[in-house]
């Protein structure tokens, strides 16, 4: 009988490639990860730390370094770190040798809220909490506000963080209880009456050409009030 050696060769290759595969993923699935690797899409002015972030990762109320790889559930290491709100959006990878990687995008404020409570409102209109880490240069919300209700207070603070002349001059943003808004300048101490956000564009160009003609005029500290409730003018009130 003949024995053909080029099937025998071939079936001994595919054990010896069969063991090797089982050998590396036996190897690989008890690889120790190390110490994650927190990197921020934003370095600059964080408000949530990397210790924070560090602790957030965990499992079974113990941290992951040093722990077998095949063990690591990265689904739940990124719910817990999207559930921190400070962090807007986060993602937890793993490379082929056990170095898991937390992606970190925080949230951005763009007001503060002053009343019963303090807290920031963030670019989406969500609540964010203070850090104890950083205070954002922002406008001042206050008077009567809900935190379940910032739709009114979210849609004035993101037109001042869009626009540079609002974002240079305004510092405090007050809703009256009857959802009305007025607005205070940095430099100058009368009120602004916005009004409603009914032709809120018409109003704020409004605004821009009345400080123009009275910044020209040197009669800025002249009023105390300027209404603007009224789309096609502007009512000053002088001291």
């Amino acid at each position: 009988m003949r024995v053909n050696y080029g099937y025998i060769k071939v079936g001994l290759l595919l054990v010896l490639v069969v063991f090797l595969y089982a050998f590396s993923s036996m190897r690989n699935a008890t690889r120790i990860v190390e110490t994650p690797d927190v990197k921020f899409i934003d370095e600059d002015n964080l408000f949530v730390t990397h210790e924070t972030v560090s602790k957030l990762l965990i499992q079974n109320q113990e941290s992951v370094a040093n722990k077998p790889k095949d063990i690591i559930d990265l689904n739940r290491l990124e719910s817990a770190l999207n559930s921190n709100p400070m962090i807007k959006q986060a993602q937890v990878f793993m490379s082929v040798d056990g170095l898991i990687t937390a992606e970190i995008e925080q949230k951005k404020p763009i007001a503060r809220v002053s009343t019963n409570a303090s807290y920031y409102i963030d670019e989406t209109g969500s609540y964010m909490p203070l850090s104890t880490n950083r205070t954002a240069r922002v406008p001042l919300i206050a008077g009567f506000v809900e935190k379940n209700d910032l739709v009114n207070v979210y849609n004035v603070a993101k037109k001042i963080q869009d626009d540079e002349f609002l974002k240079k001059h305004v510092v405090v943003i007050y809703q009256n209880e009857d959802k009305t808004i007025d607005l205070k300048f940095r430099s100058h101490d009368f009120n602004i009456h916005l009004g409603t956000l009914n032709l809120l564009d018409k109003k704020i160009n409004n605004l821009k050409a009345f400080y123009k003609k009275a910044m020209k005029d040197k009669t800025l500290d002249n009023y105390k009030l300027v209404n603007l409730k009224f789309d096609k003018q502007v009512i000053c009130t002088k001291k």
